[in-house]
């Protein structure tokens, strides 16, 4: 009885949570999405602001997961991670308290990049307003990260081969196997000037089923072990048959890069 109850709590409290989130983002869309710009990745934002000096998107305000990230998750974050109830609640008073008086002295971003931030106007919100924003803000990266799984799969210990070609064949696509290393400093490179940009994740996430794998730690599948010469990174491309189609080793630009998924594209 106990059990089930705890069950029923636990179900009530997750729906009220994500009803708050729903709100919030009405409120989000309809008073402040004019303003702040939706989603551009992380490491799009760190090109934009640390090396192109803001002259890429030229923001002027923060987009929206840039605040949650700052409310939520950076060195100025605001509340106790371990304690969301009382979180909830300082968000809530922050919210109030800046829009009523915007001032970038006071922000939680970067003041690396308040500097190209123009002033806000003030602007009020009601207490329900704020709870729902707060609520809004603290499930957001959860949210999005559930509307938009990533494309690259990080493969583990214990996986079935089976199970990977049989959503390959149900889905149509052909499997990239990307063999790397946690010691590889072009990987690195590449992972943050190609794999991680939005374009090349749309691309890969529409056409193929793309496997990350670090050859140090976890055995390559579909037998390819027997074709890697030991060279990270190596990018394999199997079709949902079982057949190694085409080998590509070493870092590739943008463009290139985008050339070898055309090639491999399951017509």
């Amino acid at each position: 009885m106990l059990f089930r109850f705890m069950i029923l709590f636990v179900f009530i409290f997750t729906s009220s949570l994500l009803a708050d989130y729903e709100e919030g983002k009405k409120i989000f869309d309809e008073k402040c999405s004019s303003c702040h710009g939706s989603y551009i990745s992380i490491s799009s934002l760190k090109t934009n602001f640390f090396e192109k000096k803001n002259m890429l998107y030229n923001l002027d305000t923060p987009t929206e997961n840039m605040l949650a990230y700052a409310i939520m998750d950076s060195s100025k974050k605001i509340g106790d991670p371990e304690d969301p109830e009382m979180r909830v609640i300082e968000i809530e008073e922050f919210l109030k308290s800046y829009l009523a008086n915007p001032d970038l002295n006071n922000s939680v971003c970067d003041p690396m990049i308040t500097k190209y931030y123009k002033k806000k106007e003030p602007m009020k919100i009601s207490d329900e307003e704020a709870n729902n924003l707060a609520h809004y803000f603290m499930e957001y990266k959860k949210q999005w990260e559930l509307e938009h799984p990533k494309a690259i799969k990080v493969l583990e210990d214990g996986y079935e081969e089976d199970k990977i070609l049989k959503e390959a064949k149900e889905l149509d696509k052909t499997v990239i196997v990307y063999a790397t290393s946690k010691t590889c400093y072009f990987c690195k490179k590449m992972k943050k000037e190609v794999l991680d940009l939005e374009d090349i994740q749309t691309m890969i996430d529409k056409n193929f089923i793309f496997l990350e794998v670090d050859v140090d730690s976890v055995e390559l599948p579909f037998n390819l072990k027997k074709s890697f010469y030991g060279m990270t990174p190596t990018f394999f491309f199997v079709s949902n048959k079982n057949e190694l189609l085409n080998t590509y080793p070493g870092a590739w630009v943008k463009d290139d890069f985008i050339q070898i998924l055309k090639e491999n594209i399951n017509k």
